[in-house]
């Protein structure tokens, strides 16, 4: 989504659903340069332009290691890709980021606007005719494609970085996929019984997950759902 669907999109009431182009929305994602930082207690905020307007983004920070919230990681002007949770407060929304990344390639700020400009026409005006745009950029509807491994994975398809993980990380990671649990998410026990892993590699390997940005926690900080990309 570009920052400015985000900011005018639909609240039927206060603490209702939001929706964009018709369209209940959670998880999103965003791309933008950073304008400002404030390290609190409890999270970093990072103001993010994109362009088309302003948002917050809310890094929350890890209660076991306070001292994060001391430095920021990514300085102004830095570019960034945001995926995370739209949340209105009082009427403001924000973005609760569940990972934050560095843009290395300037081609995907020109590609995101391009993606999300696909993404609205589609919601809008349909899909395309068979052999037009849909068929040669096939993966814009689903996310990331241009940035993911494609393959036949589908629109859920892993970033290269699983491939950093553990064996016993990629094994949660496709468990995890393969229950497509929604926003709950998958407790630690459940992916115990089906993996045939102790608690412990389980959590172990989620915390390699958790690190590439490829789950985040759910209900508790043992039960984690898997990022759409």
């Amino acid at each position: 989504m570009t920052i400015k669907q985000l900011i005018e999109c639909d609240e039927a009431y206060p603490g209702a659903g939001l929706s964009i182009d018709g369209i209940p929305v959670t998880q999103v994602t965003l791309v933008g340069q950073v304008r400002g930082v404030k390290p609190q207690a409890t999270n970093i905020t990072y103001s993010v332009d994109d362009g088309t307007g302003v948002v917050d983004v809310k890094k929350w920070v890890d209660a076991e290691r306070p001292e994060g919230a001391s430095e920021a990681k990514f300085a102004p002007d830095t570019y960034v890709r945001v995926f995370g949770r739209l949340t209105s407060f009082n009427g403001k929304k924000h973005v609760g980021a569940h990972f934050i990344r560095a843009i290395d390639d300037f081609n995907e700020v020109n590609y995101h606007l391009l993606d999300a400009t696909y993404v609205h026409l589609f919601l809008t005006k349909g899909a395309p005719a068979q052999g037009g745009a849909g068929a040669a950029g096939g993966d814009a509807g689903g996310g990331d494609g241009m940035f993911v491994d494609g393959g036949n994975g589908g629109a859920r398809a892993a970033p290269n970085r699983l491939k950093l993980c553990s064996k016993t990380g990629q094994t949660v990671f496709n468990y995890m996929q393969r229950m497509a649990a929604g926003d709950e998410g998958v407790g630690a026990p459940a992916i115990a019984s089906g993996t045939g892993l102790s608690i412990r590699d389980v959590i172990s390997g989620a915390d390699d997950l958790l690190g590439q940005g490829l789950i985040y926690t759910t209900l508790d900080d043992e039960t984690w759902a898997v990022l759409d990309y």
